[in-house]
């Protein structure tokens, strides 16, 4: 779960307790503290400038203080009372051009002039060009801090993303068009590098693991699954192969990562279900068949959300009751098992998509809200869909009916409610994969994401 880090910046003219003609402080200093301490209730680290911004040398100074701290995501340009914006514009200009955050706060109230600070700083940073967010909104205001937080975690994930690395371990997965990545494309818009290595290396590594270390991962296992898989040849490739990936992906240096899994891996040693579902339950972004987009959506909602994220097929679609089953080929993170019964092992089951066999996770995920989503690509441009959603459990009686609807009733199911225009969604959706993330706060976050970072939103 991410904490973002911001600086906090008070501007005005009128400051160092000047009074209005009714003896009042221009700048209302108990507001400002309620103000900080608000983003503070609401998991933000804040780093607040001890002067009160009104010149070309304090604004100057103000935000080169934060360029340099290189923890700050953002910076929050807080209105105290009215300012003169040619005093401000460059010094914010500059910060602006290291492609961290600038927002905008207005608290509403009539003493202090404050909309007058606020709304001749949004017409400026409009008229020159600069991107923000303009927030006018009480500190009281859930709603408006929603917003503020928002764009403070969206400027978190773009500043993490800058200088990393997703790796790739093989090719493209089940010839899959819709999945692959442009190294320039992602470095020009994510700064995010693209490594590969093919699957001998991983797989030689799998076979080398040790007695010892799988004997320690099965306490951890107990844990999640409630027992441990029957010991086969197959059973213990899967876990080998999960100890391997995860050895592999630390000793390169990613930060996410892909996996091509078939063919070639799930034919050649094992299907890489289990090890997947361990991934994702450790909090890595990471997808299938080589899709990176898959990938980075995940990654996303893996870092915004306090639960493991469940990728799977879009596998049905019912539009007038608006019910979508999510099915993933035997991956799930195991502690998104519901009231209907803990996670448990089944096989991949597939031959022709990984005739090595391996271990599956075989579940229901459990009730909460959340979101759907998936990055995409339409002719060459970046696109996310984003829909809210209600994650539901069938009727006790009636699971087992449900589960045989697919053909393949032993795979991981999810069951749920979009809220949105199904053809809308239809229309705009880049993929049979659907990136399911827990958490209602994740929809906000998204979209500010692509605000900040030039994907275009598509909200059905």
């Amino acid at each position: 779960m991410i904490r973002p880090t911001v600086g906090f910046i008070v501007y005005g003219v009128h400051k160092d307790g000047l009074m209005d003609p009714m003896g009042q402080p221009f700048i209302d200093d108990a507001l400002v503290e309620r103000s900080k301490k608000a983003l503070v209730d609401r998991g933000l680290n804040v780093v607040a400038h001890d002067v009160v911004v009104a010149t070309k040398a304090e604004a100057a100074a103000a935000l080169k203080r934060m360029k340099d701290d290189e923890r700050i995501d953002c910076v929050i340009l807080f209105s105290g009372t009215w300012v003169w914006a040619a005093h401000l514009i460059a010094a914010v200009r500059d910060f602006a051009m290291t492609g961290r955050g600038v927002l905008l706060w207005t608290h509403p109230g009539s003493q202090g002039w404050r909309p007058v600070g606020g709304l001749v700083m949004h017409g400026a940073l409009m008229e020159v060009g600069i991107p923000h967010k303009f927030v006018y909104g009480a500190a009281d205001d859930p709603v408006e801090l929603r917003r503020i937080e928002s764009y403070c975690r969206a400027a978190h994930l773009k500043n993490w993303l800058n200088m990393s690395t997703i790796g790739a371990f093989g090719g493209r997965g089940m010839g899959q068009t819709c999945g692959v990545a442009d190294p320039s494309q992602w470095m020009k818009m994510f700064g995010v590098d693209i490594d590969s290595r093919d699957t001998t290396e991983l797989i030689r590594t799998a076979q080398a693991v040790t007695a010892s270390e799988i004997a320690a991962l099965e306490p951890r296992i107990k844990q999640l699954f409630g027992d441990l898989p029957a010991k086969t040849v197959v059973n213990e490739r899967s876990i080998r192969l999960y100890l391997a990936i995860k050895k592999l992906v630390e000793q390169n240096g990613w930060d996410f990562y892909t996996i091509q899994s078939f063919p070639g891996l799930g034919d050649d040693y094992s299907a890489s279900c289990f090890a997947q579902s361990m991934m994702l339950e450790d909090g890595v972004g990471t997808s299938t068949l080589g899709d990176f987009n898959t990938a980075m959506t995940v990654l996303l909602l893996t870092k915004l959300s306090r639960e493991p994220v469940y990728y799977g097929d879009l596998q049905h679609l019912d539009k007038k009751s608006r019910e979508i089953k999510i099915i993933g080929d035997g991956a799930c993170p195991p502690s998104l098992a519901g009231k209907l019964g803990p996670a448990g092992f089944a096989e991949h089951g597939i031959p022709t998509e990984g005739e090595a066999g391996g271990l599956s996770v075989q579940l229901v995920c459990k009730v909460g809200e959340g979101v759907l989503a998936r990055l995409g690509r339409v002719d060459g441009q970046f696109t996310m869909v984003i829909a809210r959603a209600s994650i539901f459990e069938p009727p006790a009686d009636q699971l087992e009916k449900r589960k045989l609807e697919c053909g393949i009733p032993f795979w991981p199911h999810g069951f749920v409610t979009a809220h949105c225009d199904m053809d809308v969604l239809l229309e705009n959706w880049t993929n049979e994969y659907a990136c399911l993330g827990y958490g209602p706060e994740l929809y906000d976050d998204l979209v500010d994401f692509c605000k900040m970072t030039g994907i275009r939103a598509v909200l059905p």
